[in-house]
């Protein structure tokens, strides 16, 4: 399974930033979406992430107050990136191995998307339900062939 299907099935809608709106608004987004990350892009490019993470980073630097700090200030500018053919299995590696929960998807320099763990985790039980479903239904489905095992078994 590659990022490609998750991004099929999750679609491509992009919530976006500039680095240089305040961390207050980029908040009020991510509520009024019920989202825990934001895209931050300036000039067409990716130039970080915004997470609750940083979100929280930042009010516990500030004295619970985020009210004079901009985007730039609190987001990651360095976010692992993934492309679309990217497989699940190095995606899950990578989320592990950095910490982290939301991952752009990048074609070269064009944002496709952004998964996150959920997404992962959740494509991960899909694909093992249709492959228990499957299974069931092959067992389900075997043949009998009880009368040539009979034949052949031998008698004790």
């Amino acid at each position: 399974m590659k990022v490609s299907d998750i991004l099929r099935v999750k679609g491509h809608s992009l919530i976006t930033v500039t680095p240089d709106e305040s961390l207050a608004t980029a908040v009020q987004i991510m509520s009024e979406k019920d989202i825990g990350s934001l895209v931050v892009m300036a000039h067409g490019d990716l130039v970080g992430m915004l997470t609750f993470r940083e979100v929280m980073q930042s009010l516990a630097q500030n004295g619970g107050s985020i009210s004079n700090l901009s985007v730039r200030k609190s987001m990651d500018d360095a976010p692992v990136t993934c492309t679309s053919e990217t497989e699940m299995d190095e995606v899950r590696r990578m989320m592990l191995n950095h910490h982290t929960r939301y991952m752009p998807v990048m074609d070269k320099r064009m944002l496709m998307g952004v998964i996150s763990f959920y997404d992962v985790a959740k494509a991960v039980v899909d694909s093992q339900n249709f492959e228990n479903k499957m299974l069931k239904a092959y067992i389900r489905d075997w043949p009998d062939g009880s009368e040539k095992d009979q034949k052949d078994a031998p008698t004790l």
